[in-house]
């Protein structure tokens, strides 16, 4: 009986690691996973982990498009994050999510950089210093992801990325074009979207007074105190001090929160403490696929998602060290990366456009700390001849389904689209 048991379980799990140099891989006997390690640098260890969309419907004129969702923080985990409490096949509870993005596109998480998540350095000298080094070991990673991946050479990949992870998504995009353009990366760049990103520290900084006294959340004192606040930090960024600019903001921030009756800064309508990432809601799980019921039965009643990252979801994987204990947020990839943290991306942020490439902003209007207004102040700076054109045009209404409310505006001009959602905060959302 036990020997039928274990091979069950092997026939479940149908775990077949291949170890080349710097790459280990594995993955499900049904083909709809794949995940594993890459060596980007000697003792660097970067983990992915990919899913193929049970909706891939693909043509020559339509090719099925694969996002790679890079997380924020900087040091949050994409693959448990993301993953399970945003946008990924189950949710954290490890139930199948209806409103997965599986349904329009395959999904590739990475914890990134090395050091978060399940990622790992085997010195913490190895860890990254600025956004750059970030992206080129993204870029390693992806040279081996279309050997590992063969749909990617003729799936579209799209960066999306989160608040700090769309700092990590702008210096991809280029990384990516520079590698294709050198005949090292046979893959299609299809597009770069910016999801509530940070990618101008100091036009976020200045909204925040302003922003907070239009919702009563700040009296005019409290604004008049954030923005001198804010104009000591444009001051420092100016001046390329960057890591007191980090300073100066976490103080700002910090003030903000005790005088506005402890604002949420992820969403004004909520004060701090409040969860901001709802569970989508679950199907059942009689008609989950393979990997929905192995976590299910593995995952104890009670768990948390980082209990279960450490549990059930790291015993599936069956290649994550032993002695790596996940976490959700890693302050030593943090820390690693304070002095880059208040380093503005905006030339980066709108390269992606010149790559002929789509390029979409969106910004959740309830959120505070990328606030949209902020948003509109940093694309305004953009160095584009079809910037006025952009600016000029009026916003169009958005609609979710058959439901007439409106849930956002968008504004298009070429290969440039800005999103304003509403009703929504820091995080993504669903209809």
């Amino acid at each position: 009986m036990e020997s039928r048991a274990l091979a069950l379980v092997f026939s479940v799990l149908c775990l077949s690691l291949l170890r080349a140099t710097g790459v280990t891989t594995a993955g499900s006997s049904d083909g709809t996973e794949r995940w594993g390690y890459v060596e980007v640098r000697p003792k660097a260890h970067l983990f992915w982990w990919y899913y193929k969309s049970p909706h891939r419907v693909s043509t020559p004129t339509k090719p099925w498009p694969t996002v790679l969702w890079l997380q924020g923080g900087p040091g949050a985990s994409g693959v448990g994050l993301g993953n399970f409490l945003e946008i990924g096949p189950l949710d954290g509870n490890l139930k199948p999510r209806n409103s997965t993005w599986l349904q329009k596109a395959d999904l590739i998480f990475v914890d990134n950089p090395v050091g978060v998540g399940y990622s790992y350095v085997e010195d913490d000298s190895l860890l990254v210093t600025t956004d750059l080094q970030a992206a080129a070991d993204l870029t390693t990673l992806l040279k081996v992801l279309v050997k590992e991946l063969p749909s990617l050479r003729s799936s579209p990949l799209f960066l999306v990325a989160e608040s700090y992870g769309g700092k990590y998504a702008a210096t991809l995009g280029v990384s990516v074009v520079r590698a294709v353009r050198a005949g090292e990366l046979k893959l299609t760049l299809g597009g770069v979207a910016l999801g509530d990103s940070w990618i101008s520290p100091e036009d976020f900084a200045s909204s925040y007074g302003t922003l907070l006294l239009e919702v009563s959340r700040l009296d005019s004192d409290g604004a008049e105190h954030a923005n001198k606040d804010a104009q000591v930090v444009r001051q420092q960024i100016a001046a390329g001090k960057f890591r007191q600019a980090q300073i100066t903001l976490s103080k700002m921030l910090n003030w903000i929160v005790v005088n506005s009756g402890h604002v949420d800064v992820y969403n004004f309508l909520l004060d701090t403490g409040m969860d901001p990432v709802a569970d989508a809601s679950a199907a059942s799980s009689s008609s989950a696929p393979e990997y929905s019921r192995y976590l299910l039965e593995s995952k104890s009643v009670g768990d948390t998602i980082e209990g279960a990252m450490n549990g059930a979801i790291k015993q599936k994987l069956k290649i994550i060290p032993k002695d790596l204990v996940w976490q959700a947020q890693s302050y030593a990839v943090y820390y690693a990366l304070i002095n880059d943290f208040m380093k503005p991306r905006i030339e980066e942020g709108g390269k992606a456009r010149s790559f002929a490439c789509t390029c979409e902003y969106f910004y959740l209007k309830l959120d505070v700390i990328c606030s949209a207004v902020g948003a509109e102040a940093w694309v305004e700076k953009l160095k584009w001849d079809g910037l006025k054109n952009f600016l000029s045009l009026h916003r169009q209404p958005l609609y979710c389904g058959s439901v007439e409310a409106t849930k956002g505006f968008a504004r298009s001009y070429k290969n440039l689209h800005f999103y304003w959602i509403l009703g929504a905060g820091h995080f993504v959302s669903a209809c």
